[in-house]
């Protein structure tokens, strides 16, 4: 089966350079990435709080090529009180894995941004994994990367919630910050907010907004409306190691 199509394909997918290391178009060769376009692949935009379509209908995968998506699972149920698994993906990662196993799979997707999204129809991309080993071992290796990531970021609730904010905030930093067009020194993460960050971690508010502020205490962030700006990368990394 052809993959899902949209009618234009901009420039800015024909190279899969610039993507965050670690991240399934980073692990292709430049000769995989041509050969995935080929087939027809085109991309998608999609508005700040528009979700994907990532329901039990929808048959794509997808490739985030731009913006940040927040990911919400519930592996107990959807009543009030259910505990909810968030996760945050941005550029380079693939979504909706479980649709190469699971066809009627189903996860609540928001963009926090405006976002570019490469879909692929799932049957169409088992196919390609079947004949491309090397795409194979890159989406592999991609998952078990942000699998050891995830680890790191939303696992490790026994570390202080500054030190977990900090490293959140730096891992955004670096798979998802744009450089401030004010200043090349600072970087931009912009989608999540407080909460999304409190929903992340599973901490509370407060206590998100507590360490928040003792990041902006020393210089480090500044905090607007759904947006952060690190002013000191190094500083912030320092706080989540702990030191």
């Amino acid at each position: 089966m052809p993959p899902t199509l949209d009618t234009t394909r901009p420039t800015d997918i024909h190279g899969n350079e610039g993507k965050p290391e670690g991240s399934f178009p980073q692990r292709l060769t430049s000769d995989a990435w041509q050969t995935m376009l080929q087939a027809g692949l085109r991309s998608r935009r999609f508005e700040r709080d528009e979700r994907l379509p990532m329901n039990t209908a929808d048959r794509n995968v997808y490739i985030i090529w731009e913006g940040v998506v927040r990911q919400d699972r519930h592996p107990l149920g959807t009543a009030k009180g259910d505990p909810t698994v968030t996760r945050f993906r941005g550029r380079g990662q693939l979504v909706g894995e479980a649709k190469l196993i699971t066809p009627d799979s189903s996860v609540h997707t928001q963009c926090l941004t405006r976002t570019v999204a490469i879909p692929c129809d799932a049957r169409y991309f088992n196919v390609l994994l079947n004949r491309q080993p090397d795409v194979r071992l890159a989406l592999l290796r991609s998952l078990e990367d942000r699998n050891r990531s995830d680890e790191l970021l939303y696992t490790l609730v026994t570390r202080p919630p500054l030190e977990r904010i900090s490293r959140l905030l730096a891992h955004l930093a670096d798979t998802a910050g744009m450089p401030d067009p004010r200043t090349s020194n600072y970087t931009v993460i912009s989608g999540p907010a407080q909460k999304d960050i409190a929903a992340a971690l599973q901490i509370a508010l407060s206590t998100t907004e507590n360490a928040i502020r003792t990041l902006r205490y020393h210089g480090v962030i500044e905090a607007r409306y759904r947006q952060f700006v690190v002013h000191d990368v190094d500083a912030l990394r320092r706080f989540a190691a702990g030191d």
